[in-house]
């Protein structure tokens, strides 16, 4: 057996990997402040007399399938903690030979190589760099003569999140919309005083936040994208557009401030992380760690979201009062949604969907119950905090017409929202905290979806003892606890396959599990101190997107595969890649889950990996590419022709400055260090991974 991969040496005293510059800038050192969620969540395991043992749950499915058709099991039985099983939906491809299709590629070797390394016969482009003009009498990129006006109709910083979207009536071209999450003004401005930012960096920043929509076009003979400037479709919003607060808390007393009374409107949205694309043609994006950018706030006006009491980071106080908590109490409760964007209508205001809960989301996913309403899974990027599921109550209507897009768009507005708590199916003492397997071979068990409120025309109906309606849905982490809810590590993207209904929920890290007084590990969290990672897969019962009870099974345990704390769904584990810390996840059109990955800790930069989901490969997991030093990989797209990947925050290492770069991507040596977006093809031009 190999030697496990060293630590990366320079950051190792960073949770997940990441330099101290990150955590400074991206979520305001969020894991080296106090554990947010003190509460006293019981682990069901806990109390459990006896395990089940997988094959008695196996058979209990049926159960699961009358009880949940009924309206559901009870709490705390043996129907609430068996697995609902499906089947696979297209018939499987896999090979005992080649390797599953879609994944067949050379794995890139772990490296820290200052490039974005792809397979053996694959090529690259950069498809679009902060600061590209990509609106109307917006200037070149200039670091030296930047303006707020002209990053008004640039490409923002620190892309994340990506969507390619089609684009009827214009050949070989697509609709890319991204997501740009956070500022380092250490590496954007030249002698940065970080104590006393001016006006102009403050407003630079604010218009580098967003999101971007800019027309892309693809190269006939290869996957190459190249964006298209000054295209009418393209569009910036900043954090100072106008926003529409809608669902049941639009209008709350919670929501109000002396610049919006009516608590309806907001300018802006912060921190957008991941996403999702809805079947009705508009984006979703998650405002994640909103809470770093307020300033001046205490216990009675923080309600467990970490907003500090001092000054913020980027001092943004001292130019917006509304960034003062102090003066501003309710401008933190606008941030912390799920954001919609109509990005075929460059004149339409982005929503703010309050029904789907506030709290650090990572992103929003869809999929459509079988009478066509939506259900949105969306998970709170915290240790020790939840993962959720929204069900919609009204139908999404076909069609183009602007009645059919307006019922489209306030789909996400009445519903039901749900936290997940998960029961493990192994004896307490088989759960010790070192990733050993219980004795039945798996971490798995049940669980079910706890209703915390719903919202209807009329109004809204408050499941939670203690709480209004309105307060579930502002303050929705408390809610949370006083339910019960599972406290999970780190819940990120969450996926829920187009094959198969199962839904697979990336959890990136959690140094503090089983620390101190902290949680200890269970079931679902097998690992004290887990700074790798792992993947959950859910299982809701095929076309029951609405069932009120799962089973689930942790489809991976990340890390090095020589350490025996690791697992990849029963794959060999000499025959797969390391990886660690999964973050976004998507799937590509042959079923296989594509899992990008933020802070790894085993001595290479992070990258892109591919795993197979079913048939006899299943666990097969592939690195695809790897990432420039410092950069995270974000926001992953995997069509048949090309695979598109943000690369953020490129040279993000302790003591990088503007004058002295820490990485020399994407430009080389003497050029500004930009996070850029990256398409990959294959050189021969067929399809990826075939």
């Amino acid at each position: 057996m190999r030697n496990l991969l060293p630590l990366i040496g320079s950051t190792g005293s960073h949770p997940g990997g990441r330099s101290a510059m990150t955590c400074r800038f991206r979520c305001g050192d969020a894991c080296f402040h106090e554990v947010p969620n003190t509460s006293t969540n019981e682990y069901v395991g806990d109390v459990i007399a006896g395990a089940l043992s997988r094959r008695s749950m196996m058979r209990a499915a049926a159960v699961v399938t009358v009880t949940a058709a009924a309206g559901g099991a009870a709490v705390g039985s043996a129907a609430a903690q068996a697995p609902a099983q499906t089947t696979d939906a297209v018939p499987e491809t896999y090979t005992s030979g080649k390797g599953a299709r879609g994944l067949r590629f050379t794995p890139v070797a772990p490296n820290t190589t200052d490039a974005v390394t792809v397979p053996e016969g694959y090529g690259q482009n950069v498809v679009i760099r902060w600061g590209e003009p990509i609106l109307r009498g917006a200037p070149a990129f200039d670091p030296d003569k930047q303006t707020a006006k002209a990053q008004a109709g640039q490409f923002g910083y620190n892309n994340d999140f990506l969507a390619l979207l089609p684009l009827p009536g214009e050949r070989g071209r697509q609709l890319l919309v991204a997501n740009h999450e956070y500022t380092d003004e250490i590496l954007m401005f030249k002698g940065y005083d970080a104590a006393n930012p001016t006006r102009e960096q403050a407003e630079i920043a604010w218009a580098a936040h967003g999101l971007s929509v800019v027309v892309v076009e693809g190269e006939q003979k290869s996957g190459k994208l190249t964006a298209v400037p000054r295209h009418p479709l393209n569009r910036r919003v900043t954090a100072t557009t106008e926003f529409r607060i809608t669902g049941p808390a639009a209008g709350s007393d919670l929501l109000k401030t002396s610049a919006d009374p009516t608590g309806t409107k907001v300018l802006g949205t912060l921190n957008n992380c991941a996403g999702g694309e809805t079947p009705w043609g508009t984006t979703l994006h998650g405002e994640e760690n909103f809470n770093q950018y307020f300033a001046n706030s205490s216990r009675a006006t923080d309600k467990r979201y970490g907003i500090g009491t001092g000054a913020s980071e980027r001092k943004w106080e001292r130019f917006d009062k509304r960034f003062d908590v102090a003066q501003e109490p309710n401008e933190a409760h606008r941030f912390g949604y799920v954001v919609e964007l109509d990005p075929y209508d460059p004149t339409s205001t982005p929503r703010k969907h309050t029904a789907l809960g506030r709290f650090k989301h990572e992103g929003a996913t869809i999929r459509l119950t079988d009478d066509g309403r939506p259900v949105a899974y969306t998970g709170d990027d915290e240790r020790f905090d939840y993962f959720y599921k929204f069900v919609g109550s009204k139908r999404m209507q076909k069609g183009t017409s602007r009645a059919v897009r307006e019922h489209n768009l306030s789909l996400l507005d009445e519903g039901t929202l749900y936290v997940a708590k998960l029961t493990g199916d192994s004896p307490a003492a088989e759960i010790d905290g070192t990733g050993k397997l219980p004795s039945d071979g798996e971490f798995d068990g049940g669980g079910e979806w706890i209703p915390l409120a719903t919202a209807t025309a009329d109004g809204a109906v408050s499941h939670v003892d203690g709480m209004t309606a309105e307060e579930v849905f502002v303050f929705t982490r408390l809610a949370g606890d006083k339910v019960g809810a599972t406290k999970m590590d780190r819940p990120e993207d969450i996926q829920p396959s187009p094959y198969t209904g199962k839904v697979y929920v990336a959890l990136t890290n959690n140094s503090n599990r089983g620390v101190g007084t902290n949680a200890k590990a269970d079931e679902a969290n097998p690992r004290n101190a887990n700074k790798h990672g792992h993947i959950l897969e859910l299982t809701e019962r095929r076309g029951r997107a609405d069932s009120k009870t799962f089973g689930w099974s942790l489809f991976l345990v990340a890390g090095d595969p020589a350490d025996p704390a690791t697992y990849f769904a029963g794959f060999p584990k000499d025959k797969v890649s390391p990886i660690s810390c999964p973050d976004n996840v998507t799937f590509d059109s042959y079923g296989n889950l594509w899992i990008s990955t933020d802070g790894a800790q085993l001595g290479s930069h992070d990258g892109l990996f591919g795993v197979a989901t079913r048939g006899e490969r299943r666990g097969e997991l592939k690195q695809f590419l790897t990432m420039p030093k410092g950069a995270e990989t974000c926001g992953p797209i995997v069509q048949d022709r090309r695979v598109v990947v943000s690369v953020q925050h490129p040279g993000e290492i302790d003591g990088a400055t503007v004058e002295k770069p820490a990485s020399a991507w994407p430009d080389g040596a003497g050029k500004m260090v930009r996070p850029s977006v990256v398409a990959v093809w294959r050189k021969n031009g067929s399809d990826v991974g075939v």
